[in-house]
């Protein structure tokens, strides 16, 4: 870090160094996050020297106010950094305030009070149709023991299926969904919602197909998917082998287990569904959460439109 020209004076330079380290040492932060941090602070304080007009010490930047560092993130803005650049670069800043304020240097109030700029939402990358029911088939599994293929089916078609969250899948009880009956599912979603999916005939095959297999005594009051050895099952072992799964189909990276419940709302939605009604389901407190897939099934449309006219 010091091949880099700091345009700050001694008493800055050192504590900016010693932030840098505590970050890589003690907050064990990843050698690419600290060098972007660097690089950040580094352009905050060419920033200040033009500002203050000369360059800063700890005495500049002790009481910065929320307009200066508008000023920062304007001059960046103008400098063509994006939102997400522009809220780690105010993180960036936000830490190392933090860090001279627990030693009685600095005053970080300021940069506490300035909001980070809005972030785009991301819209979410659905699988295709065909692919989504190759991922969540018993056939497609990757497992060697045939009740874990199935168990991992079953999650998935749920994920697929239903729309169900991950940790909702995994947080059924050995009570929910114990005979073809159960075609609709009570779920305790974010913030304790509850809402009422219907769960397809398919999912429920996976279901009975999984507990035929299980070796493991289902409980009505215990958890319904287990563990290799019997106890609760890690959301990481359903990322981990949806990860060797991807990697034989050659999917993209996108294609997680959450990706799942967005190809389930994005196909409704293309087959015509309600928005509304997709709201429900996904247990979305806004419409506005909701709303990000008419961006989907707007760019899939434009994209048939522009492969099939003759004039696109």
């Amino acid at each position: 870090m010091q091949e880099f020209l700091i345009p700050a004076k001694p008493d800055l330079q050192a504590a900016r160094e010693a932030w840098l380290k505590m970050l890589a040492r003690e907050r064990r932060l990843s050698p690419a996050t600290v060098e972007a941090y660097e690089r950040d602070t580094r352009q905050f304080l060419h920033f200040l020297t033009g500002h203050c007009g000369g360059a800063p010490g700890i005495s500049d930047i002790a009481d910065l106010r929320p307009a200066d560092l508008r000023g920062f993130l304007a001059a960046r803005r103008n400098d063509g950094a994006g939102a997400r650049t522009l809220g780690r670069g105010l993180a960036g800043i936000r830490s190392l305030l933090r860090f001279l304020e627990r030693r009685g240097l600095a005053n970080a109030a300021g940069a506490a009070a300035l909001r980070a700029p809005r972030q785009p939402k991301s819209l979410p990358k659905p699988l295709t149709a065909a692919d989504a029911k190759h991922v969540v088939s018993v056939e497609g599994q990757l497992a060697e023991e045939p009740w874990i293929a199935a168990r991992n089916a079953a999650v998935l078609t749920l994920l697929y299926g239903s729309g169900l969250r991950i940790s909702e899948a995994l947080g059924l009880s050995g009570a929910d969904l114990a005979s073809e009956a159960d075609t609709v599912l009570r779920v305790t979603g974010k913030g304790g919602k509850m809402r009422l999916v219907p769960v397809l005939p398919v999912a429920l095959r996976a279901i009975a197909e999984y507990r035929r297999l299980c070796p493991h005594h289902l409980d009505p009051k215990g958890l319904l998917f287990r563990g290799a050895r019997g106890g609760p099952l890690n959301p990481a072992i359903i990322q981990r082998d949806m990860a060797r799964l991807r990697s034989a189909l050659n999917l993209p990276d996108t294609a997680t287990p959450h990706a799942l419940r967005h190809s389930f709302a994005t196909h409704l939605l293309g087959r015509g569904g309600d928005l509304r009604t997709i709201q429900e389901l996904l247990g979305h407190a806004s419409l506005s959460t909701t709303q990000i897939y008419t961006g989907v099934d707007t760019a899939r449309l434009l994209e048939i439109y522009e492969s099939a006219h003759p004039r696109a």
